[in-house]
């Protein structure tokens, strides 16, 4: 039995104004085939997949060259036409070349989003159809913050999507996903599913699943999976700062044969969804960031720290205004992680600079209007060197952490970095001791190392007065491909019941 595996993912942030072109995907390391690829993510969607499929005997796994994530994260714009059809054409080229196959699983995202291709994860399984042929099996696995619609499922068999969020089943659908397609091949699995799309667009810093009520969604998709064998259920939250024609709520349902389970389960989720929107959309509180500040301020006074500041809304990674509102309010013994500051990094790189040399030097803003002024920081340099923390994307990048101000420091970095682990700061050499608040850039994901494991006592989200990228205001957006008045709460649409 013969599956081929490739990989294609962006989660694309189609309001930032620069794209992501062929030379964000080419790093050391990237793009990756054959068990270089089968390696890459061994924790992970791929790891996952590998895993289970070599646990049947008798699987060939095929590791078609494909790109990994780009360099710049998910701080990036557009995918150009180029760098699509540059990696799409040499794995289909390298499908072609290849042997015959059983099946191919596809390792996507979901909200990758390319200019000239209005739904390219389906566009993508579409190409790979015309190469392998009708009887192949076509398996995929998505992230929940995926735009997706019944297009994908018009020319693959099935999709396994995430959960939780932050994710902690990217491995389980992984191998949900190797499963099920080394059944589908044997005969014992036979695709059936439905797909319902809910008129409900919402902003990812809400969608945290520890709260109600999104934990009660997943909860309700897993008591369906466990009372009905061989029934699986992708919610799909969709991923807003994408402006595509399928962003929004999607419900999808996979079954052995049975399609008229699937509709009933899909149908019983999108109005489980409806019925619950308002507290979808009010479920996290987000403050302005003077307000999230000056909290942030009392609650060290109070001693209910660590206190951590989470600016879920820069999608560039050069945002200052949470930096220049800890300035101005005073706040000290304050770690801020990380401002994106190529320039300045490179400029403390190429100086050869060591720890306790002088910093004097704007960082960050600039990127465009979300980004906000420069500010200037004067201090010592901490540390300069390779971060460690895997979410450096492309891996090696250059961090350097300054000094300043009354026990404060602050990490820059060459692209948007979201810490999700305290470890991933602990590991440059700072220590938790030294700190009452941590202010980064996420929307949920830190949840995984900051809240689920009870480090901090105190959280707040926060972003700009203005309602810039990443706001929860989404009508301060100039979508152009979707109409907001077309999703709940911006307009008031027909439920498709």
């Amino acid at each position: 039995m013969r599956i081929a595996v490739l990989q294609f993912m962006h989660e694309t942030v189609t309001f930032l104004p620069y794209d992501t072109t062929l030379e964000d995907f080419r790093y050391p390391g990237s793009p990756a085939g054959g068990e270089a690829l089968l390696r890459t993510d061994p924790k992970g969607y791929i790891g996952g997949f590998v895993q289970v499929a070599r646990e049947h005997e008798g699987v060939e796994l095929i590791g078609i060259e494909s790109p990994l994530w780009p360099k710049t994260g998910s701080g990036s714009g557009w995918v150009t036409q180029d760098a699509y059809e540059h990696f799409l054409g040499r794995q289909l080229a390298a499908l072609r070349a290849g042997p015959k196959l059983d099946g191919v699983y596809l390792a996507l995202h979901g909200a990758m989003a390319v200019r000239g291709v209005p739904r390219p994860e389906a566009d993508i399984a579409r190409r790979v159809r015309e190469v392998v042929g009708p009887k192949a099996c076509i398996a995929a696995t998505f992230d929940p913050h995926g735009n997706e619609d019944e297009s994908f499922l018009r020319h693959a068999d099935m999709a396994f999507t995430v959960k939780y969020y932050p994710h902690y089943d990217m491995h389980l659908q992984g191998q949900r996903a190797a499963r099920m397609l080394v059944r589908a091949i044997r005969g014992s699995f036979r695709p059936a599913h439905a797909t319902i799309k809910v008129p409900i667009i919402s902003p990812t810093g809400v969608q945290w699943t520890g709260a109600s009520p999104w934990s009660d969604l997943v909860q309700r998709a897993l008591t369906w999976e466990a009372r009905e064998p061989d029934v699986f259920v992708n919610v799909f939250f969709g991923f807003p700062w994408s402006d595509v024609p399928d962003a929004g709520m999607t419900f999808q349902v996979l079954t052995n044969g049975d399609a008229a389970l699937a509709q009933r389960v899909a149908r019983d989720m999108a109005d489980t969804a409806w019925r619950r929107r308002e507290a979808l959309l009010t479920s996290t509180p987000v403050h302005l960031i003077p307000e999230g500040v000056a909290l942030a301020r009392a609650a060290a006074a109070e001693g209910r720290v660590p206190v951590v500041l989470a600016d879920h809304s820069d999608r560039s990674g050069y945002a200052t205004w949470l930096l220049r509102e800890i300035i101005a309010q005073g706040l000290s013994r304050t770690l801020v992680a990380t401002i994106a500051a190529p320039e300045a990094v490179a400029a403390v790189l190429a100086s050869g600079a060591k720890p306790d040399d002088a910093f004097d030097m704007e960082v960050g803003g600039r990127a465009d209007a979300s980004a906000g002024d420069p500010v200037r920081i004067t201090g010592r340099i901490l540390s300069a060197g390779t971060a460690t923390t895997p979410r450096a994307m492309g891996g090696g990048q250059q961090w350097v952490s300054v000094g300043f101000g009354e026990g404060n420091v602050l990490v820059l970095s060459p692209f948007l970095a979201q810490i999700i682990e305290p470890a991933e700061l602990w590991a440059l050499g700072l220590k938790a001791e030294d700190f009452d608040v941590i202010a980064i850039k996420s929307r949920v994901h830190f949840r995984r190392g900051f809240d689920d494991s009870g480090f901090a006592r105190t959280i707040l989200l926060v972003e700009p007065e203005q309602p810039f990228l990443g706001t929860i205001r989404l009508d301060g957006l100039a979508y152009e491909n979707l109409r907001l008045m077309d999703f709940y709460p911006y307009g008031d649409p027909p439920y498709p019941g």
